[in-house]
């Protein structure tokens, strides 16, 4: 088959969860014998550096990326409250890039067309005139509901208000864009039903959940520090933000001076300035974006994922299972993975529940071990990029043939 995908970040580095899976997703249908070609936005605060394994892969495939503004405007923000347009989506669309994409379209004879999220899907209405190409939308979480999350997490009512008719606005956009695809992919069972809630069974939708290359995933406990927590997480997705600071504010002090003293790691890309004020020297360190994730993960013992708000499947807590990470997760933060209390993960969606659960994993690095060891298990049963590529292509025939 030949296959276009086309996503609102080129995918170059492999350092948060979008980019994994759509440079994951690539190289599966590579090895599987599939022709890709890939036409990315880059926008300018993300810096598309490639590392030799990117490089490689650009090697076997069609690539096209393309610079683009998206920095949000105060004014622009202000002005879209008042003219009804969708400001949050309307900063990836660009009339150069959409010249290009049709060129491509026109001149590529696709089986499949594939779009990486809400983001790209402005381009859809061009693109369905110059093709007869199977149009599929991949929902990488449910956009509406990120924003809906986020409105019910805030006591301020100006941005409470603020963030409910984003969330409205966005809701009405991406319900009926869903309807305009062929088929759509997702990664859990809750975002299914919230698209077939909406749209009835108009548009097939299938599960297919992350995949990851196990090869890369190398856990060595010889290079762990015990006990010490950490946060890994892209900071320019508000979810993110919001969690760590829920997570700091409720428990800095107790791990600097109280029961749970113990070291904890915060690393991203796009930290913002204010969390230097969290950094106590020799107990929290606020790191920014390190050079090698794996390697900072592996030095690591427990894996805190506090998420609020937010939707899909989170990309950084399944690779933390295939690391062997002691993982306390919200329930929210671990949607969609099939995981076992207690077992494969642990669930904590209170600041009490947080504290039993540090307190017990920071003083038993068996138990640690045993949960990490379990998480692997079901990584390797549920998460490998071999067989989740298998069922990609043949969701990709069903497509054809419907």
């Amino acid at each position: 088959m030949k296959i276009l995908i086309v996503t609102h970040l080129a995918p170059f580095p492999q350092n948060s969860g979008y980019p994994i899976v759509v440079g994951n997703t690539i190289k599966g249908l590579i090895n599987s014998g599939h022709q890709v070609s890939l036409f990315s936005l880059n926008p300018q605060k993300h810096k598309s550096h490639h590392n030799t394994e990117a490089d490689e892969l650009i090697k076997h495939i069609n690539y096209y990326c393309h610079q683009i503004d998206t920095s949000i405007s105060l004014a622009n923000a202000v002005m879209s409250l008042f003219n009804r347009k969708l400001y949050t989506v309307e900063r990836y669309n660009d009339a150069e890039f959409e010249r290009l994409l049709i060129k491509e379209v026109q001149s590529g004879d696709y089986d499949i067309i594939q779009f990486e999220g809400l983001f790209v899907t402005p381009y859809l209405a061009a693109i369905r005139k110059e093709t007869k190409a199977k149009l599929i939308y991949r929902a990488h979480h449910i956009e509406y509901l990120v924003w809906e999350r986020l409105a019910k997490q805030k006591n301020d009512p100006v941005k409470k208000f603020y963030l409910r008719l984003i969330a409205k606005r966005i809701k009405a956009f991406e319900l009926k864009q869903l309807t305009l695809f062929d088929a759509i992919a997702v990664f859990t069972n809750q975002d299914k039903e919230t698209i077939q809630e909406h749209t009835g069974k108009k548009v097939p939708v299938e599960i297919l959940p992350v995949g990851l290359d196990l090869l890369r995933y190398q856990p060595d406990y010889k290079k762990t520090e015990f006990p010490s927590l950490f946060f890994l997480g892209a900071m320019d997705w508000m979810p993110n933000r919001e969690g760590i600071e829920w997570f700091l504010d409720n428990f800095a002090t107790e791990l600097t001076q109280g029961e749970l003293r113990t070291r904890f790691y915060v690393a991203g890309n796009d930290i913002p300035e204010r969390f230097d004020d969290y950094e106590v020297v020799g107990k929290i360190f606020i790191h920014g974006e390190v050079d090698d994730a794996l390697e900072f993960v592996n030095t690591k013992a427990i894996m805190i994922v506090p998420l609020l708000s937010g939707g899909g499947m989170r990309v950084k807590i399944v690779e933390g299972m295939a690391m062997q990470k002691c993982i306390i997760s919200t329930s929210l933060g671990a949607e969609g993975i099939n995981y076992k209390n207690g077992e494969n993960i642990i669930i904590a969606n209170t600041p009490q529940e947080f504290h039993r659960a540090i307190k017990r994993c920071i003083t038993d690095e068996n138990y640690c071990k045993r949960i990490g060891l379990n998480a692997r298990k079901l990584v390797e049963e549920q998460h490998d990029t071999h067989k989740i590529t298998q069922r990609l292509v043949t969701f990709y025939q069903h497509t054809l043939l419907a």
